[in-house]
């Protein structure tokens, strides 16, 4: 028997009567010809070939899927209706929709589908993913992952409204615990003349960004746009996070370079757009990459946080470590480097409020998340997996 190496590196071995070179090449009946042909034909359908990095395919992915014997034929998620996926294989191919039974799907996610192509087989581990605490009353104590493999988290804020740092700091923890590198846009540049209202916008979410990106851009004029392509090159994937109104739309039709969501006209009085997107959605970017936006996505609330609160508040927990106390709660005990940091006007004292509000807005949270776990157990529930986010 000859062994043939594929193009993944794995051998098949070819039946004997096949010529190792054409200088000896035996005359060969139909018969053998078309069992040849046969055997071709499975070496080459059946080799696990790896997506290309084009959709984001990266060395995570392949070491994973290689963990797991490499099954399938994995796709990405590029978008997610109710209990249906939709999933790109391949640049240039048809994409297949799949049934999610009994998987956690989002999109951005890297998928098996079954060999029927009728559901998702396997959900591949997320390098990173946007998770908040669900937004429906009955599932509060539960997440809800917004999208999957991320790279870039536009934090998107509109120029015509003042700005707000506390939005920034929830949408920071967020980001930080999320995987992605966060990117603070702020948007509607064509709607302020002042270059000295821009600068001091800018200035102030600064101040809370603690060396995060800061860039001002318009949909509508495109300026600035050139510098948030970059972020999105080499099949690296940008999603955005924003309130309603702040034009994250209009910015994704701008990047795209066509109407791919569909905005209405912005409210009169409060200048906030009506979103007109009804599903989650991948979108292939000329620059290369990919967006995500989640349509709908209003309210910031936090779901247990890694280390998100630490890197958003790093410039007071770098105060703390020199704390007199180790166990100090900066409030009126000596030798407080926060409280000297307040007095000494270093660091503003809404800035620990902020923190403490955030850390016990979670604290509670935890606490919610054990009692209901607490009554699943009871009730014998099974709990969905949680706690693998990236």
């Amino acid at each position: 028997m000859t062994r043939l190496t594929t193009r993944g590196g794995g051998t098949h071995r070819l039946p004997s009567f096949v010529p190792r070179s054409s200088r000896d090449r035996p005359a060969i009946d139909r018969a053998s010809a078309l069992t040849w042909a046969v055997v071709l034909l499975t070496v080459n359908t059946t080799m696990s070939v790896s997506p290309t990095a084009e959709l984001g395919w990266t060395p995570h992915f392949e070491a994973v899927w290689t963990a797991l014997d490499r099954p399938g034929r994995p796709g990405r998620v590029i978008r997610l209706d109710r209990g249906w996926s939709t999933v790109l294989q391949s640049i240039g191919t048809e994409p297949i929709r799949v049934r999610n039974i009994g998987a956690d799907v989002a999109v951005g996610d890297w998928v098996v589908p079954s060999d029927d192509e009728e559901k998702v087989e396997r959900v591949l581990e997320r390098q990173s993913a946007f998770v908040r605490r669900a937004s429906h009353e009955g599932n509060r104590a539960e997440a809800h992952t917004l999208a999957a493999n991320i790279d870039v988290v536009f934090l998107v804020h509109g120029l015509n409204s003042p700005p707000n740092q506390r939005r920034l700091e929830r949408e920071l923890v967020l980001a930080f615990d999320s995987g992605a590198q966060p990117v603070v846009v702020l948007s509607k540049l064509d709607l302020v003349e002042d270059p000295a209202v821009i600068a001091r916008s800018v200035e102030t979410l600064e101040e809370v960004a603690l060396g995060v990106p800061v860039h001002a851009a318009s949909g509508i004029t495109r300026a600035g746009l050139e510098t948030l392509r970059g972020y999105a090159r080499d099949g690296r994937t940008i999603a955005l996070l924003g309130a309603s109104g702040v034009g994250k739309s209009t910015l994704i039709n701008a990047l795209v370079g066509d109407d791919v969501q569909r905005t209405n006209d912005v409210r009169f009085g409060d200048q906030r757009g009506r979103h007109t997107t009804t599903a989650a959605e991948l979108v292939s970017l000329p620059s290369g990459g990919w967006l995500l936006d989640t349509p709908g996505v209003r309210a910031v609330s936090l779901w247990l946080s890694g280390d998100g609160i630490e890197r958003a508040f790093a410039d007071v927990f770098d105060l703390m470590d020199h704390c007199r106390f180790r166990n100090c709660k900066h409030e009126d005990e000596p030798g407080c480097a926060v409280l000297a940091a307040i007095a000494a006007g270093t660091l503003p004292a809404v800035r620990l409020e902020s923190l403490k509000r955030l850390v016990a807005e979670e604290a509670a949270l935890e606490e919610e998340q054990k009692v209901h776990d607490r009554a699943g157990d009871k009730r014998g529930v099974h709990r969905p997996r949680t706690h693998n986010r990236f």
